[in-house]
């Protein structure tokens, strides 16, 4: 007696290995966006230190106090979208070269 082997189609894999795909622009576009969050913080210290010559820190401290705690917050989002994307992109690789490694048109398509 023979074993049937369920083969599914190429259109079915090459549908799957597109959503995958999908799935990692949108983790791309969520580093992108982690980045942009990240050195927001960093251009507006920077700037009020290039222009912390012209206040003095006692009569600012009020709203010093609230873009600290403010550029501290976005900071901490802006690492964690990037690690959440880099660990993302990672796992969509990992499922792109399993399908790869069960199907032969796959192989010849990605490198």
């Amino acid at each position: 007696m023979k074993e049937k082997t369920k083969s599914v189609p190429d259109a079915i894999i090459i549908n799957e290995v597109q959503l995958i795909l999908a799935e990692k622009r949108t983790s791309l576009a969520s580093l992108r966006t982690g980045i942009a969050v990240s050195a927001l913080p960093l251009t507006v210290l920077s700037f009020l230190i290039a222009t912390s010559k012209y206040y003095e820190v006692q009569h600012a401290i009020t709203l010093f106090v609230p873009v600290v705690v403010i550029s501290s917050a976005l900071a901490i989002l802006g690492t964690y979208l990037i690690l959440r994307a880099i660990i993302r992109i990672h796992r969509y690789d990992q499922m792109i070269k399993k399908l790869k490694l069960k199907n032969s048109v796959l192989s010849d398509l990605i490198e």
